[in-house]
């Protein structure tokens, strides 16, 4: 294949309600979504990516402005460059040289094979290695005002049918929430926590009082680069530590599992890079008997239907952050959206990714394009 046009679309959606975490609030979803046009054997084909990157730097340091502007000046003329030669599996290879700007990266590399698989009229979930029909859904729970609210909103969801609850934590707003939702919900409930990195060692004898909650995993407690620290704490607590920002690799998925710092690990592909290296860090953790699970970035419908082709793998054994669209926004961009039923999304079977992009909402949302030309 190769690349003969690239289209950064950005744009804004509200949500449905604020979303907060160890790091801010979120009201509106701002993102761009790539399209790429691609020249094949048989004609165009046209493929979409999204960048899961944040406007701010405050999750990693990637964040939007930036990543437009790598793609811009560096990514994209790369990737014009291999010419006939270009495929999804050689674009890690050809941006190698450019250090860092993994969620830019994903983005295209999203793109690209989005259209290699809608040419070849093959399914993201079948081209990946999916072994079921349908996911089942978590849901992520953002920090709410006091504990009562956050019973108020978990019991929503229960009654919507999702199947995992995952409390969003930070020091000051952790183990009062936790209690008060294990009390409501029982002990059935499958309940899960992330600090976002909110604490250090330092908070080892806090964050084992957590134990007594029978908590499914409490995901990524330190720093990202704490790969030793997690060690320590893992031995102190009983509550499985789970992995999420420090897994930026197959590699690095590796070292935290021989290090004994990770017994669940959290693949996000934005994060690793791309859904290959994804795939990759599946095979390394089900190859230790590692279970692993598919967290969301508040993704919109193309990357949420790839996320459910992602999970479908025999490796994702604990229900992920894919919930259906209407968790995030009252409309999204997609002509049928994304919705979880019976506490299950269903797999798009579809080629690429198997959902369409409405053209009216897509108009709507758009607050600006970014055109790529090659040379």
């Amino acid at each position: 294949m190769r690349l003969t046009g690239l289209r950064l679309h950005h744009v804004e959606i509200p949500l449905v309600t604020p979303f907060t975490t160890s790091f801010g609030t979120e009201t509106v979803k701002e993102t761009y979504l790539v399209e790429a046009t691609l020249a094949t054997p048989d004609g165009s084909a046209t493929g979409w990516g999204e960048c899961v990157a944040s406007p701010d730097p405050l999750y990693s340091s990637e964040f939007l402005t930036a990543a437009v502007d790598v793609t811009r000046r560096w990514l994209a003329p790369a990737l014009y460059a291999a010419g006939d030669d270009l495929t999804a599996e050689t674009v890690a290879h050809l941006l190698r040289h450019i250090v860092g700007h993994p969620m830019a990266k994903a983005a295209l590399e999203m793109a690209v094979l989005d259209a290699q698989l809608r040419w070849r009229d093959t399914s993201w979930s079948a081209h990946l290695g999916g072994v079921v029909d349908r996911v089942p859904s978590g849901v992520s729970v953002g920090i709410q005002e006091d504990a009562e609210a956050m019973v108020r909103t978990v019991g929503g969801y229960l009654d919507d049918g999702y199947r995992r609850i995952k409390l969003k934590i930070k020091p000051g707003a952790d183990l009062e929430p936790v209690a008060a939702v294990r009390r409501a919900f029982g002990d059935d409930l499958l309940l899960q926590v992330d600090a976002n990195a909110a604490y250090t060692l330092a908070d080892a004898n806090h964050l084992r009082r957590l134990d007594e909650f029978g908590l499914l995993l409490i995901e990524q407690p330190l720093g990202e680069a704490d790969l030793r620290q997690h060690a320590v704490l893992a031995s102190q607590l009983s509550t499985p530590i789970c992995l999420d920002e420090s897994i930026v690799s197959a590699e690095a998925a590796a070292d935290a599992i021989m290090l004994g710092a990770t017994s669940v690990i959290n693949v996000k592909p934005g994060r690793v890079g791309g859904y290959l290296e994804a795939r990759r860090i599946h095979d390394v953790a089900r190859a230790h008997g590692i279970p692993v699970w598919c967290g969301g970035m508040v993704e919109t419908g193309v990357g949420r239907a790839a996320n459910a082709g992602l999970a479908a793998l025999p490796g994702f054994t604990l229900p992920g952050d894919i919930s259906g669209s209407d968790r995030f926004y009252e409309e999204d961009i997609l002509t049928e959206p994304i919705l979880m039923h019976d506490g299950y999304v269903d797999v798009p079977t579809g080629p690429g990714t198997g959902v369409e992009i409405d053209p009216a909402q897509l108009e709507r949302r758009r607050v600006a394009v970014t055109d790529v030309p090659a040379g």
